[in-house]
């Protein structure tokens, strides 16, 4: 029962923990979590805040400002763009959208769906950010 205990304590430290870290950028993924749980639960800690760190990890980073500006700014595409899927950030965007890469910086790219412009991360399709 103390076990249990301990390992839920642990468990609840670290998600929090890892939260936290992952926000300010200094610590994050497995490693970060380990390193978080470990302090707070010792080794059974260092387990489950690796385990909480890969989720919390896995956030996605905001794209730089010139990026968010060009999207912001590029003309829409004559053809409209309608799906009946709600468009979700770290979700992909359907197949049937089509997305234009950013000139000055390949590694994002864009869409204008549902009358919103997404960015999105062109091999996977990921949406990173929704501009409003």
């Amino acid at each position: 029962m103390l076990f249990k205990l301990i390992v839920g304590a642990a468990t609840a430290a670290t998600f929090m923990s890892g939260v936290a870290l992952a926000q300010s950028s200094t610590v994050n993924g497995a490693a970060g979590g380990a390193v978080t749980g470990a302090i707070v639960g010792g080794p059974v800690g260092a387990a489950v805040g690796g385990v909480a760190g890969a989720v919390v990890g896995t956030a996605i980073d905001p794209p730089p400002e010139k990026v968010v500006t060009y999207v912001r700014e590029a003309p829409a595409p004559s053809a409209r763009v309608v799906v009946k899927e709600k468009i979700v950030v770290g979700q992909p965007l359907p197949e049937t959208v089509v997305v234009t890469p950013i000139p000055d910086d390949p590694t994002y790219a864009y869409a204008v769906v549902n009358d919103e412009r997404v960015i999105v991360e062109p091999s996977s399709r990921k949406v990173i950010q929704v501009i409003k």
